[in-house]
């Protein structure tokens, strides 16, 4: 999945995005509260705009990147105002694809974990049954085995550990680890990778909205110069 829909030229001047929730734009603002702003709800890294499971990655690939790299996030802020209610199993799908891009570069510890979940997911090892698009279930399913070690340990980890809630999805512990994953890989570019993640999920969720043909306005600094730094 290319990144192709969204917009990628970056500006001269972008938001200093910073990490985490702040109560007020005085104290600095996250990548999600920057959209509440641009959306025109209350401040918040949660805003109704945006589905949540959507945000969540959007807030931890926030806050896993560098400082000196967080700013080029900015111009993905748009993309991700009104990409909301997409419907069950938009979270697994977030998952899925999360872990995708994690399995290349993260550590074996992390790859397991990450196996395990996809595993369930992909309803391989108990009851779960998600609701997740049939092709992000395939491509998910092709590129676990190709991590045969992970995927054979995640086998016999589910077996010895048995059946999980059958309601449950493990959607925010598999991103979360994802996350992770990229951002402390052994790698020269965890901050182009995250970026690239997060840039294919909206792609993703676009598609669900039935927008890929249609892409937001670019950031301009006009529509957030009062409330966010500036970085060149």
């Amino acid at each position: 999945m290319s990144a192709s829909r969204v917009p990628d030229p970056v500006p001269d001047v972008l938001p200093m995005l910073a990490r985490g929730k702040h109560r007020n734009p005085r104290r600095g603002a996250c990548f999600m509260e920057l959209a509440s702003y641009l959306a025109g709800e209350p401040w918040t890294d949660s805003p109704a705009c945006t589905d949540e499971s959507l945000a969540h990655l959007a807030r931890l690939v926030n806050d896993f990147t560098p400082d000196a790299h967080r700013p080029a996030l900015a111009p993905l802020i748009p993309s991700v105002i009104g990409l909301r209610a997409l419907g069950p199993g938009f979270e697994d799908e977030v998952a899925l694809v999360a872990a995708m891009h994690a399995l290349p570069v993260a550590s074996m510890d992390r790859q397991r974990g990450l196996a395990v979940g996809m595993l369930r997911t992909l309803g391989l090892v108990d009851a779960y049954r998600t609701r997740a698009a049939a092709e992000v279930m395939r491509n998910a399913a092709l590129e676990l085995d190709t991590y045969a070690d992970a995927k054979r340990w995640g086998l016999a980890f589910a077996a010895r550990m048995g059946s999980g809630p059958v309601n449950q999805s493990s959607a925010q512990v598999i991103v979360e680890v994802a996350v992770r994953g990229i951002a402390e890989a052994c790698v020269p570019d965890p901050a182009n990778r995250l970026r690239a993640l997060l840039a294919d999920v909206i792609e993703m969720a676009r598609d669900r909205a039935g927008l890929a043909t249609t892409e937001p306005a670019p950031l301009t600094p006009q529509q957030w110069h009062a409330v966010v730094t500036t970085a060149r």
